[in-house]
């Protein structure tokens, strides 16, 4: 089973990111009209541009998980889990290992925590933002059973 999605803002962020418009147009419109309205519309396109351009792309393909730039095998994986609500808070906060890698953005809560089991990697763990946990975990599961 393949999987593959981008993690791209929620609609509140694009919202959040709007306040660059009164902003722009505070300190520009003493010098003039036209170029407080030009660089209040290049400061938002460039906060929205940002905002996608640093989506990660999830994907598991071809037994492989690529989290943003970072990829294992699913050969290397011991065990993937999902978590939503104070559980993804938790693995986010109190639980973190500081040597974790970790693919999160504060717009999606729900994490999957992917276990590896290689002995000469020093990260015990990925965790990953993931807007849809349990379709991940599965592809994740997937991939491992296919490669047994």
């Amino acid at each position: 089973m393949a999987y593959s999605e981008r993690v791209i803002p929620s609609i509140w962020m694009f919202l959040a990111s709007a306040l660059l418009i009164p902003g722009g147009l505070l300190v520009f419109l003493p010098v003039s009209v036209p170029a407080a309205i030009i660089a209040a519309t290049v400061f938002f396109a460039s906060a929205c541009t940002a905002l996608i351009a640093s989506a990660p792309v999830i994907e598991v393909e071809d037994g492989v998980l690529r989290a943003g730039r970072a990829r294992i095998s699913v050969n290397h994986i011991a065990t993937a889990t999902s978590h939503r609500g104070d559980d993804a808070t938790a693995e986010r906060g109190v639980r973190l290992d500081a040597r974790a890698h970790l693919v999160i953005r504060g717009w999606a809560d729900p994490v999957v925590k992917v276990t590896i089991d290689d002995p000469s990697d020093p990260v015990p763990y990925w965790l990953i933002s993931t807007r849809r946990p349990e379709e991940l975990v599965t592809a994740i599961e997937a991939g491992r059973n296919a490669r047994s």
